[in-house]
């Protein structure tokens, strides 16, 4: 037992204290006695109290304890939870009573299992553990460092590390110099991972460059713990190039595979291996890239087959190789357009683009830099159903006509089924298309919205699109329930459009199921058309009754679509809005205007040829126009988007439109320039990436080679996942040309990487292309070299234990830890001097009888002892009787002028009473008393009395003593 104080600078105040207590006990005047004493020792105790909580005094215990916390390794290398719990057990059975211990499971994070007690294990016979940890990696220094943390809170103890050491996150070697200086000691328990039958891909190896038409090789390094046979495979781009059957010998195998580069771009590779008997599959994949530089490579995309016959002449004749497909046919994969060097569009409509293609039509021009043509027709543009697309976002032109001509005033009705088969999606897209069709309509134009499921519902009743937001906020309210009944819901519509005042009047139904009833719709289709007006009809799915759907849309002069792609909708519901004023259509014979684009103006040395139709379009303000219409309409327009080109010609390239230039000699020579000017700016790779895993995240490096002397802070990484998922990181300089930044936890797999300036956006601007490979967790790999150096390092270094795995009962023989256990009294030393105050208060401003209080409570204190108690309550009742009759004596002794103690009318009194008194003598005391008042008749009664009660009492107490 022992008194400590953690700020013992503050005992210094008891010097002032002194001082305080002397200028106290001189400057207290007014407080007399036991009282002043009282006050001033209550008054010097509370500053002494105050003192020690300043300086934080405290008692403490010295405790002689055995503290360990065991720290479990449960990655996936080693699935041994079994053989620690009960190494855990048997060591736990072996200590003592005193002892106590906690747990702590580590994987890629670190978590408390047990705090430490002497109830390890409780009322169960074994331990079990009860948390999940990351198991992908190992992170032995956060277990051991979260384990000191506990046993300092302790006073001490020792670490013991259960673990095969293959550690491959944080830096458990570093952990351990800053335990030894803690004074926590690290015993190691060697664990030896149980072996499995398994196989694993160490590495696959491409080379990073080549040229198109190389064979190369792929090199693939494969661990196995036994003799087996196995099949690898391996992919490009997600397509199987090759099938192989290999035997495995126990250890490392190499294998060697020969290809050829066929096709430019950047290309990702994959080898995978499987065996019969193989019990971990996170490590059978392997990935690699390679970008195949070769001649350019254009994809064209052709609305109609056999249409793009003088676009494929064109790039022949230019040596640009070349792909044609159908809209269908686009990938959705992103690599797959990274793969061209540009990409054209030729009169194919929105409608028969998916959602994931068009949208990763934007990405590759404005993340990877690849180019966009889109040739007109009317399928294109506007007609096509582009506004508010990707593809729109990427060319140089607006796809509505922004206030440039007179446009016939539109009333339009959509007729949506909101029916309980609409729920899965469906229905949120409907919405989507019939908010992009009011976006795309103007303020004098009229629109309604009914939906409908065994009855139609205005949503919207038609009206003006003055307020365009509250009709937006309506039809964001459909909800989907009920059955599907189209005949009400087009009588309604129709009803409704005929108090529309419009110059064109158009019905869109959408549904996805059959009518409960069918009452023949001859009529009312028969209505529409003579009141000239139109419907459309859309069905999506194979659920849809798209016979009904496509009579209707032909008996009302309109058009008809089937969708099984729902992502259609809003392009579909876009191209039927355009499609009501064929003024977008612009039919009249015109010489084109030549206006910007210097470096294009060689292409019209020789004049432009005539145009007969165009599709109407709106540049956009940073676009390039090189041709113009008589309207100011683009004809040819080119920009710069993100890291692409793109180019937009609004006539066609099949003769129907622009017959004249199709016949031109230099036709061919002007088209391949136009789609050679969206080919990317490629140098070469001006940087390198390398990547470096730690746990679960990665740290990407970047160096320039172009300027290794200098570094640019403002250079940035647009990261591209496989699943399509983009992130923009910032890449912080190291050192002249050296960047790194860290991506968080990742899968394996190839990304693409583009570097270069932030724009506004989320989006990296002008920059180049790069890619990286993220391995497997090194968790899964085969071999474990260094874990026993490492456990016997982290033994030496704190001066630990090696514990044998068959002895768990010497985990608890160490010399016991001497350690303090300081007892917090500062909230009691509050409260006491408290307490004191109050009673120095009470001391100082009260004024009570405290002798009598005193000697009450003394006489309570020996009634209680019961000592002699009847006794004393006598002598005491005789006491103060005899007292009060000498102190009422000694008043009259002085109210006569006799001697002070002594009465004048005693018995015993040898002097000579009044009435004896000679009269002389009376003169005499006539004269002496001449200045004092005479005594009254009551009070010389009142004398007598008393004299007679004390006579009485003296003589009952002789009498009791004899």
């Amino acid at each position: 037992m022992g008194i400590q104080a953690e700020t013992p600078w503050a005992l210094l105040l008891l010097l002032p204290w002194l001082l305080y207590m002397i200028w106290i006990i001189r400057s207290t005047i007014r407080l007399k006695g036991g009282r002043k004493a009282a006050a001033i020792t209550i008054r010097g105790m509370i500053t002494l109290l105050l003192i020690a909580v300043i300086a934080q005094v405290q008692p403490y215990v010295i405790n002689q304890q055995r503290s360990i916390v065991f720290v479990a390794d449960r990655s996936a290398s080693m699935q041994a939870d079994e053989r620690i719990g009960e190494w855990i057990t048997g060591a736990w059975a072996a200590r003592n009573e005193d002892d106590k211990a906690g747990v702590v499971s580590v994987g890629l994070n670190a978590a408390v299992e047990r705090t430490i007690s002497n109830e390890l294990i409780g009322d169960s016979a074994d331990f079990t553990f009860r948390t999940t940890v990351n198991n992908r990696f190992t992170d032995l220094s956060g277990g051991v460092q979260l384990a000191a943390a506990m046993l300092l809170k302790e006073g001490g103890g020792r670490v013991v590390l259960l673990s095969d050491g293959a550690e491959n996150a944080g830096d458990v070697r570093r952990q351990a110099r800053l335990l030894a200086g803690a004074g926590i000691a690290v015993d190691v328990v060697e664990i030896h991972t149980e072996s499995i039958n398994d196989a694993a891909i160490e590495s696959l190896d491409v080379p990073a460059t080549l040229t198109q038409g190389e064979t190369f090789t792929f090199e693939i390094s494969v661990s196995s713990t036994t003799s087996q046979q196995a099949e690898l495979r391996l992919f490009a781009d997600n397509e199987e190039i090759s099938v192989t059957q290999v035997q495995l010998e126990k250890g490392d195998n190499r294998f060697v595979l020969n290809s050829i580069a066929v096709e430019p771009g950047y290309h990702r590779f994959r080898a995978e291996l499987y065996t019969t008997s193989d019990e971990q599959a996170a490590n059978n994949t392997a990935y690699a890239f390679s970008r195949v530089a070769g001649p350019p490579h254009v994809l064209i995309v052709e609305g109609q087959p056999q249409s793009s016959a003088n676009v494929e002449a064109a790039l022949s004749a230019s040596f640009i190789g070349h792909t044609t497909i159908m809209p269908e046919q686009l990938s959705v994969e992103l690599a797959e357009y990274a793969s061209y060097d540009s990409i054209i569009l030729n009169n194919v409509p929105a409608t028969r683009i998916a959602e994931k293609p068009m949208e990763w039509l934007g990405k590759a021009v404005s993340d990877y830099g690849v180019g966009l043509v889109m040739l007109g027709g009317e399928d294109s543009f506007g007609l096509g159903g582009y506004f508010k697309t990707p593809v729109e976002r990427a060319l140089p032109v607006y796809m509505d006509l922004q206030g440039k001509r007179q446009i016939p005033s539109l009333g339009l009705v959509l007729v949506i089924d909101r029916s309980g088969s609409m729920s899965d999606g469906k229905l949120e897209l409907a919405k989507e298309a019939a908010i992009r069709t009011v976006e795309l309509m103007r303020d004098v134009d009229t629109v309604g919205v009914i939906a409908f499921d065994s009855a139609p519902w205005w949503v919207v009743e038609p009206e003006k699109l003055s307020n365009r937001d509250s009709i937006i906020e309506r039809i964001q309210g459909i909800q989907s329930e009920g059955g599907t009944e189209i005949y009400n819901a087009l009588q309604a519509g129709y009803e409704g459009l005929l108090e529309v005042d419009a110059q064109r009047k158009h019905m869109i139904l959408l549904t996805d199921g059959q009518s409960a009833t069918n009452p023949g719709y001859e009529a009312l289709t028969d209505a529409i058309v003579e009141d000239q007006m139109t419907l459309s009809t859309v069905a999506v799915g194979d659920g849809a009754d798209q016979a009904l759907l496509e009579r209707l849309a032909k008996a009302a002069k309109g058009r008809f679509y089937f969708t099984k792609d729902q992502s259609t909708l809003p392009a579909i519901f876009s191209r039927e809005t355009v499609m009501m004023s064929r003024t977008y259509i612009v039919e009249q014979s015109f010489t084109p205007a030549v206006a910007r684009a210097a470096d294009w103006g060689k292409l019209w040395n020789g004049g432009v040829p005539k145009i007969n139709a165009y599709i109407a379009a709106t540049a956009k303000e940073a676009a390039e126009v090189a041709l113009l219409t008589p309207d100011g309409d683009p004809l040819l327009a080119r920009w710069q988007y993100g890291s692409g080109r793109s180019v937009a010609w609004t006539s066609d390239v099949t003769g129907k439109w622009a017959r004249e230039w199709v016949q031109w000699p230099a036709f061919p020579t002007v088209l391949t320039e136009l789609v050679k000017w969206t080919f990317p700016q490629f140098v070469n790779n001006p940087y390198s990436i390398t990547t470096e895993q730690d746990g679960g995240q990665a740290t990407l490096k970047v160096r320039s080679e172009a300027d290794a002397g200098s570094f640019d802070s403002a250079l940035s990484a647009g990261i591209e996942d496989e699943s399509g998922s983009y992130s923009v990181r910032r890449l912080m300089p190291i050192g002249p040309g050296e960047y790194e930044t860290t991506l968080p936890a990742t899968e394996p797999g190839v990304y693409l990487a583009q570097i270069g300036q932030k724009s506004n956006g989320n989006a990296i601007e002008g920059g180049t292309t790069s890619a990286f490979v993220i391995p497997y967790s090194p968790e899964y790999r085969l071999s474990n070299t260094g874990g026993p150096e490492t456990m016997a390092q982290i033994a030496a270094t704190t001066g630990g234990r090696k514990l044998l795995l068959d002895d768990p009962q010497s985990a608890f023989d160490f010399k016991p830890l001497e350690a303090r256990k300081p007892i917090d009294l500062t909230n009691k030393l509050l409260v006491a001097a408290l307490l004191l105050w109050l009673l120095d208060i009470a001391l100082r401003r009260l004024s009570l009888p405290y002798g009598r209080m005193l000697e009450w409570a003394g006489t309570l204190l020996r009634q209680r002892n019961g000592r002699n108690s009847s006794h004393t309550n006598e002598v005491l009742e005789s006491t103060n009787a005899v007292s009060r009759l000498k102190r009422r004596t000694t008043e009259a002794s002085r109210f006569y002028g006799g001697v002070s103690g002594i009465s004048p009318f005693k018995e015993s009194d040898n002097r000579t009473k009044p009435s004896e008194l000679s009269p002389s003598a009376n003169a005499t005391a006539s004269v002496t008393n001449t200045n004092q008042p005479g005594p009254s008749a009551a009070r010389l009664e009142r004398d007598t009395a008393t004299d007679g009660t004390i006579n009485r009492l003296l003589a009952a107490k002789n009498k009791k003593r004899r």
